[in-house]
């Protein structure tokens, strides 16, 4: 077994001030309940929420208070996300930062699919995120909205990756398609997902940890919430191996795949329909876009059935043959016999007697 303690903070996020010292005080805490945690991930836009007015150089403060936090409790920290403003071209960029036990920034990840049309206004990266915890294993980094694309997953798994941290941002009514998704790519990709939300303006909360089985291993509600899950990466090993629950072998089958995607290339013209669909734009009120208002509403066709016949062509418009009368066993089954009524019993008269018969008892 290869054991590796990763913890989740899933905590209120304010929009209008900064959340870092709030960051900095429930590390604190969860080191002093579970010291044994070795890696501690907090939500997307945990930081300064999610208004991309406070978004920062690539060195900034925050940051160094983060990295200092890392030094004193000596674990690796993924403290959520940020907006990073580049100093070369001015855009801002949804930016993630891996910090290691010593401190040191080894990783920035930007966000690839920022949330479009709602996030129009971020940049999207085009780097992957992947590093390695010496003596335990590999780890990728995705954000939101990535993993709605099983792509990002396919290419930090078929590079290694057996651990994908996940901080999310969602306060909308998906989250929960974002549950079965986050259970599908453990099991698709056959890797663990640590998988967390924020609360107020970070989230709906509903933070979860996947096992490569897809296996819920811990489920937050709406509060806040301190989850420390002690993780076994030889287990990813084996079943990469043997298939989950000794049954598929997704990576390898994927390897030894038959065929290639011509989706993938751009001049292939597979993605014709995706040409045909409207601009990605926030839907507006009264909206008719995806419907044919220029003829009227589909109705239910008229088929034979609604006239008691089969609509299968080779039995359109034909009969069923009559069955043959049944033959009754007994002719006379059925027909009513007449039967001669009883006389009327009169008072002191033994039925059964002649007429005349006066004797009493």
């Amino acid at each position: 077994m290869t054991p590796f303690a990763i913890a989740g903070v899933q905590m209120y996020v304010n929009a209008l001030q900064p959340n870092v010292d709030g960051m900095i005080q429930r590390l604190d805490i969860l080191m002093a309940r579970f010291p044994w945690t070795q890696m501690v991930l907090f939500s997307e836009l945990a930081p300064f929420g999610p208004l991309d007015q406070y978004s920062l150089p690539p060195q900034n403060d925050a940051l160094e208070k983060f990295q200092a936090a890392a030094v004193k409790h000596k674990v690796w920290l993924i403290p959520g996300s940020l907006f990073i403003t580049d100093p070369e071209d001015g855009r801002i960029y949804n930016t993630s930062v891996v910090i290691n036990p010593e401190g040191e920034i080894i990783r920035r990840y930007a966000k690839m699919f920022p949330f479009r049309p709602y996030e129009s206004g971020i940049a999207a990266g085009s780097e992957f995120c992947i590093f390695d915890v010496p003596e335990v294993g590999r780890f990728g980094l995705s954000i939101c909205y990535d993993m709605w694309f099983p792509e990002t997953t396919r290419q930090l798994t078929s590079q290694g990756v057996e651990v994908l941290l996940h901080p999310v941002l969602t306060g909308t009514t998906d989250r929960d398609a974002e549950l079965a998704i986050a259970r599908a790519t453990a099991a698709q990709f056959q890797c663990y997902v640590f998988d967390v939300n924020g609360l107020g303006a970070g989230g709906v909360g509903k933070s979860c940890v996947v096992d490569p089985t897809s296996m819920v291993l811990h489920q937050s509600a709406g509060q806040e919430d301190m989850f420390p899950i002690e993780i076994d990466l030889d287990m990813v090993r084996r079943q990469r191996e043997t298939g989950m629950k000794g049954l598929g072998q997704v990576l390898k089958s994927f390897r030894d795949r038959s065929t290639d995607f011509s989706v993938y290339d751009r001049t292939s013209g597979t993605d014709a329909f995706l040409q045909t669909l409207g601009p990605l734009a926030v839907p507006q009120q009264g909206t008719t876009a995806g419907l044919d208002t220029t003829t009227p509403a589909m109705r239910v066709p008229y088929t034979p059935d609604s006239e008691g016949q089969d609509s299968l062509p080779a039995f359109a418009h034909k009969t069923p043959p009559a069955f043959a009368e049944e033959p009754l066993p007994n002719p006379s089954a059925g027909t009513a016999v007449p039967v001669a009524p009883k006389p009327i019993a009169k008072p002191g008269v033994m039925t059964g007697t002649a007429p005349n018969d006066t004797s009493s008892g």
